[in-house]
């Protein structure tokens, strides 16, 4: 009995023994294989996290650097688009013109700026432009004489002339502040070269010259006209005569002259 209780023993021990590592084997395994699960789940997430991350900056680099290639978004038409043609005249003060139209659905500041301001102004200096409105401004310049060694038909210009513009709410007067107080908001539309022209040569540029500086002329004559009264009329030393009151004096005075007649 004592040999078989001995050898139940034993075997309980032997099947504990046996039984004990198997369990905690599984155990182990199936807590490190979730660990491990857990362990690539979050990897995977951090990989795609950072794949989301590096695509999107990708994706602003890529537009920002498209934004920048593609051609600013004019606002105003530029006529002649980027150039000035003046006479070449040396020691003489000659012309230019430009043709400024706002091509967009908003007013339009405009304003002309010059390498050279001592010996270049424009008229206007600067203004404002309505939807679809249009002026000819005039550019005036001394042509410095030549040198000893240089051609007078080869003689360049270092001047430039820039023309920037600003959208404006509505109709109001053009102050050049405005393109001070708000700086980030103007845009250059066109940096203009000197381009000299022989005045006794015909060109077809000389010769489109010659129609604008013609309109600008007669565009600013027409400017300087006095608007046309609607109102009363001021005669003399202020006496205010209407139309009703001028046909009664009218009435009166042939009345006096038949008046008169009868009496004769």
């Amino acid at each position: 009995m004592a040999v078989d209780s001995e050898k139940s023993g034993a075997d309980g021990k032997v099947w504990s023994l046996c039984k004990m590592p198997f369990w905690q084997t599984s155990i182990a395994s199936a807590s490190s294989s979730s660990s491990v699960a857990s362990a690539s789940v979050s990897g995977q997430s951090q990989i795609h996290e950072a794949v989301e991350r590096s695509s999107l900056h990708s994706s602003n680099a890529v537009s920002s650097m498209a934004k920048s290639l593609l051609p600013t978004r004019r606002r105003l038409r530029l006529d002649p688009p980027n150039k000035l043609f003046f006479p070449y005249e040396p020691g003489k003060q000659v012309r230019s013109a430009v043709g400024i139209k706002n091509i967009c659905k908003s007013h339009v500041a405009f304003k002309f700026q010059t390498t050279a301001p001592k010996s270049c102004y424009m008229r206007p200096p600067g203004g404002i432009l309505s939807p679809g409105e249009s002026i000819i401004a005039t550019v005036f310049k001394f042509v410095e004489p030549p040198e000893s060694n240089e051609k007078p038909i080869d003689h360049r210009s270092k001047v430039k002339f820039k023309i920037m513009s600003l959208k404006v709410k509505g109709e109001m007067d053009y102050v050049p502040e405005l393109f001070d107080e708000q700086r980030d908001q103007v845009a250059v539309e066109q940096i203009l070269r000197v381009v000299f022209l022989d005045p006794e040569r015909p060109t077809p540029a000389l010769e489109k010259l010659k129609r604008q500086l013609a309109e600008a002329e007669a565009a600013l004559e027409t400017r300087k006209k006095p608007p046309e009264e609607t109102g009363p009329r001021i005669l003399g030393e202020g006496l205010v005569i209407d139309e009703w009151k001028e046909r009664r004096e009218r009435y009166l005075a042939r009345q006096q002259q038949v008046e008169g007649v009868d009496s004769v």
